[in-house]
């Protein structure tokens, strides 16, 4: 088996030296997303929900670009800002995995790309 680069044109270009997603047999690991918006450039930063939304936009079209959905996903990495906008997030990032939520941990962090509030990785098995 060999590693695979994943990109999906309707997600943000990466801001560093990292990939997207790579695809590693029926694995796919998706690299942190944060809530920059692809048809204009902006980060949404106003809002933790419309925030949170757009992070899993993006994590959604990479995941369609590797071949996979939500319904893949087994693990799950949020970052935080700010602990108290949990609940918030957590509501949001719930009508993604309705069914048979993956497993995850959420951290709070000092600093995170861009500045903004909430990033969010996952790894998707098919």
């Amino acid at each position: 088996m060999s590693k695979k680069i994943v990109f999906s044109e309707k997600a943000p270009e990466p801001i560093g030296p990292y990939s997207q997603a790579i695809k590693y047999g029926n694995m796919l690991f998706v690299s942190g997303q944060i809530a920059i918006q692809k048809s204009t450039g902006n980060l949404i930063t106003s809002d933790i929900e419309a925030e949170t939304n757009q992070v899993m936009t993006n994590l959604g079209e990479i995941l369609r670009s590797g071949g996979m959905d939500f319904k893949d996903v087994v693990k799950t990495t949020i970052f935080l800002k700010d602990m108290g906008s949990f609940p918030r997030v957590n509501e949001v990032y719930g009508r993604y995995f309705q069914v048979a939520p993956p497993a995850r941990e959420t951290v709070e962090v000092s600093r995170l790309p861009k500045d903004v509030n909430v990033e969010v990785s996952c790894i998707a098995l098919r």
